[in-house]
């Protein structure tokens, strides 16, 4: 599989670009989140995901390997396809998909072109233990303090609840209030679990 591709940025649409390494030009495709992501600069490094079909291969680029990431966690999901799943990461961002995932908000999965209710419901119960932290250095996460969640879930972690409820319950938290601090946070989310 080619994990991802070093070269000249030869040509750039809101839906693929064209990358030349080593004489070869390769047309990948993208996600707007990707092409607002991509600097315009001539030498760039594209992460990629290889989509093998009978008559053809379809190469996929992504910014960041945590958006390549949470592409292939929604392709891992029952009628998403890699063409939804640009379509998803084209709608909302990344981060927008997990918080989404964590706090089990279908309206907000809902409101994604070609997502309907069944879909939107399936996403979630199957991302919902899949779905990760980013790393903060891989996103644009609009100056919203993800480590103190990351705090918060080790600290639940180590007094024992699972990883999954204690996601869910501080992202819930979290969301209901940007501004908390860390040890609020805790007591907040323990008095939910």
């Amino acid at each position: 599989m080619i994990t991802y591709i070093k070269g000249r940025l030869i040509e750039k649409t809101p839906t693929k670009i064209i990358v030349e390494c080593n004489g070869i030009g390769y047309d990948i495709n993208i996600s707007l989140n990707t092409y607002e992501n991509i600097p315009d600069e001539e030498n760039i490094k594209i992460f990629t995901y290889l989509q093998r079909k009978e008559d053809s291969d379809i190469l996929f680029g992504f910014s960041s390997q945590s958006e390549r990431s949470i592409f292939q966690q929604l392709i891992s999901v029952s009628g998403i396809g890699p063409s939804t799943a640009r379509t998803i990461l084209s709608s909302i961002s990344p981060s927008d998909i997990q918080d989404a995932v964590w706090s089990e908000d279908i309206d907000r999965i809902k409101s994604i072109k070609g997502i309907g209710l069944k879909t939107a419901q399936r996403l979630i119960i199957e991302l919902k233990d899949k779905v990760e932290l980013f790393d903060k250095k891989d996103i644009d996460l609009s100056g919203e303090n993800f480590d103190i969640k990351k705090e918060a879930l080790l600290a639940l972690s180590v007094l024992g609840f699972s990883k999954s409820k204690a996601e869910n319950v501080v992202s819930k938290v979290y969301f209901e209030n940007k501004d908390i601090e860390l040890q609020e946070l805790i007591k907040k989310s323990l008095n939910k679990l």
